[in-house]
């Protein structure tokens, strides 16, 4: 079974399409014992980072992620959420990763939010495995993680090539700062491949 948790967010409906495209079967749920028992779990966000950990931790959702063992995968903002801190709103993170959410400073030509098609590089296979270098995903944010140990995949932002972790990695979670549910062919396939890990 995959779990995509439901915490009030905005795009938890996009996701579960996307997986239904692919032919993969979900329930969205905030139940623990169900995201306990889940063979995947996804935790996708969009609007706030601070507002978004804030719903986790009055529900208790915060504490039932950080204990997973199976594979889970974090969207966006739900990505964020698992990294130490955000600027967005000055709140701690769930620290699973080692990297800290800071918000774009643009140049001159540059517009926030970063919004749209980029590319993806630095891939390391596992969740990448079949997508090349250079292959464009979809972004909607403002803040991003900085580069960190446990990044798996990099964007560059603005005109001074600002780069930063589209994708991150700690033992058994993933998150990528990309939409895959609305990547195309090359999220689809991202997707296919988090199911198999």
């Amino acid at each position: 079974m995959i779990a995509i948790i439901d915490y009030s967010t905005g795009n938890l409906r996009s996701v579960g399409n996307a997986l239904s495209r692919i032919g993969a079967e979900w329930t969205l749920t905030a139940d623990p014992r169900l995201i306990r028992q889940a063979d995947r779990v996804l935790l996708p966000g969009v609007g706030h980072c601070g507002e978004a950990l804030a719903r986790l931790r009055a529900t208790g959702l915060d504490t039932v992620i950080r204990d997973l063992r199976h594979p889970v995968l974090g969207i966006c903002v739900g990505m964020q959420m698992m990294c130490r801190d955000t600027e967005e709103g000055d709140a701690q993170g769930l620290g699973i990763f080692d990297a800290h959410v800071r918000r774009f400073i643009p140049g001159p030509d540059d517009k926030v939010p970063h919004m749209g098609w980029n590319s993806i590089h630095n891939l390391e296979k596992g969740l990448f495995k079949g997508i090349p270098s250079g292959a464009f995903v979809y972004y909607v944010h403002s803040y991003y993680a900085n580069l960190c140990p446990d990044t798996i995949a990099t964007t560059r932002f603005g005109s001074e090539g600002q780069m930063f972790s589209a994708a991150l990695k700690y033992e058994n979670f993933y998150g990528t700062q990309f939409h895959p549910e609305k990547s195309g062919d090359i999220g689809e396939q991202i997707l296919c491949n988090f199911l198999k890990l």
